[in-house]
């Protein structure tokens, strides 16, 4: 199989309400619109808001979004009245990590690898 690019797409209860909340709260940049759905950068990936979901999310499932810095990500989302469902933390595995969640609950985990951590590959 030969990938050429991927994007998660997220079905919302209301895709006005969503796609404010990845556009404004989270600052992604738009990829792409179109009627019905709106395409988000997401560092090396993409979400798509599009439609309307039936059966709201799952604790199964979640976003991934690596920031360089966690602290700042959640005060700048504080400063828009967005609090963390689980504060920061450092995991086992080595990476600081909190989790937030969209409109509909979809839970989203900010990451920062740490500067020792062996997944970090930029010193900034």
């Amino acid at each position: 199989m030969d990938v050429l690019s991927s994007r998660v797409l997220i079905h919302p209860k209301d895709l006005d309400v969503s796609t404010a909340f990845y556009r404004d709260t989270l600052g992604l940049a738009i990829d792409k619109e179109f009627p019905g759905g709106t395409v988000f950068f997401a560092g090396n990936g993409s979400i798509e808001i599009v439609g309307t979901g039936k059966t709201g999310p799952t604790p199964d499932v979640a976003l991934w979004l690596q920031v360089r810095d966690l602290a700042a990500a959640l005060a700048e989302l504080a400063a828009k009245g967005l609090e963390p469902v689980r504060e920061a933390r450092r995991e086992p595995w080595g990476l600081d990590e909190a989790w937030i969640a969209d409109p509909d609950g979809t839970r989203i985990v900010l990451v920062e690898v740490p500067r020792e951590h062996p997944l970090r590959t930029d010193p900034r």
